[in-house]
């Protein structure tokens, strides 16, 4: 459920009321139960795990919260006690609030990094797609000052790799072809901006092209570049950092907006937004990018089900 202060209950709730759509999959869903019903839910075609975690009193919306915190981490928990036991096939998170999560003295800075060290993954590539563009990023949350100084060959490599192999397994495109983002303005203009470009970004692209199985191309100037990839002219793009893709994705088609995790051994989605407590409790936000998340869960797990038989 995500954070239960956040537009997490609210969300799910409509989503909730919806999921018969979804044939032969069964939903599992990890909460605290009086407050998901604080919202209507007319559909009962789903399993509840109610690990009443959430303090009721003083309980409102829109509050930053340790105790709330506490409990989001705790959902997260027994869903990796799941998944580990195979009793899931696919995670899908509900937004949380990174300051409150801080707050409550927990280690990770975040859904992908709990996941990542729960399954002994060294390297977790943080994909972002709406119906238009598939980005991953080669940093994920950074001080934009420290981009420059992270971006290694090595990190580019690693992420172009994991990538290819998302689009072939989870999607099925047999052969993508996958464009890489310059860091600076105009890819530095031939070093005018900086020299990046040169030293660090072409020569991955070189070395990563023996490796896999796939088109690469770049790096290119980004401004110009997420406006090919919604024309469909490559099937997934490499951003640099952040905002670099977000911008991109949120202003082409945030309704649809999925953020999926490759490099773990299952499919996990989450909306590609936050747990929103301005507007939390009000009625006010949209089920869709939640819906979203659910069906490429379903879709990719599906897909990689049926290239395994």
């Amino acid at each position: 459920m995500g954070d239960s202060s956040g537009i997490g209950p609210e969300i799910l709730s409509c989503v909730l009321n919806k999921i018969k759509i979804f044939k032969d999959v069964e939903f599992v869903v990890i909460a605290d139960a009086w407050v998901l019903y604080k919202f209507p839910i007319k559909e009962k075609n789903f399993k509840l795990i109610d690990l009443k975690n959430v303090p009721r009193k003083n309980f409102s919306f829109g509050k930053i919260s340790p105790h709330y915190a506490r409990a989001s981490i705790e959902y997260l928990e027994e869903a990796t006690r799941l998944l580990k036991n195979k009793e899931l096939d696919c995670l899908v998170t509900l937004p949380i609030t990174k300051e409150s999560w801080d707050k409550s003295g927990f280690f990770w800075h975040g859904h992908t990094e709990y996941l990542a060290d729960s399954f002994g993954v060294k390297d977790v590539t943080m994909m972002l797609m709406n119906r238009y563009i598939k980005t991953a990023l080669v940093t994920k949350h950074l001080a934009l000052k420290k981009v420059p100084s992270v971006i290694t060959k090595e990190k580019i490599c690693q992420t172009i790799i994991s990538t290819e192999q998302g689009l072939r397994n989870w999607f099925g495109i047999k052969r993508p072809k996958i464009a890489v983002c310059a860091l600076n303005p105009h890819a530095s203009d031939g070093g005018l901006f900086g020299d990046e470009e040169k030293r660090i970004i072409i020569p991955s692209i070189r070395n990563v092209r023996r490796k896999i199985k796939a088109t690469v191309e770049g790096p290119f100037p980004c401004d110009a570049l997420f406006l090919k990839a919604k024309q469909r002219v490559y099937d997934g793009i490499i951003a640099m950092y952040h905002d670099q893709a977000l911008i991109a994705l949120k202003l082409s088609d945030f309704s649809h907006g999925v953020n999926i995790t490759l490099g773990l051994p299952f499919v996990r989605t989450s909306p590609l937004h936050g747990s929103a407590l301005d507007i939390a409790g009000k009625g006010k936000a949209s089920y869709l990018p939640l819906w979203e998340a659910i069906r490429v869960a379903v879709n990719c797990t599906r897909y990689q089900m049926v290239s395994k038989q």
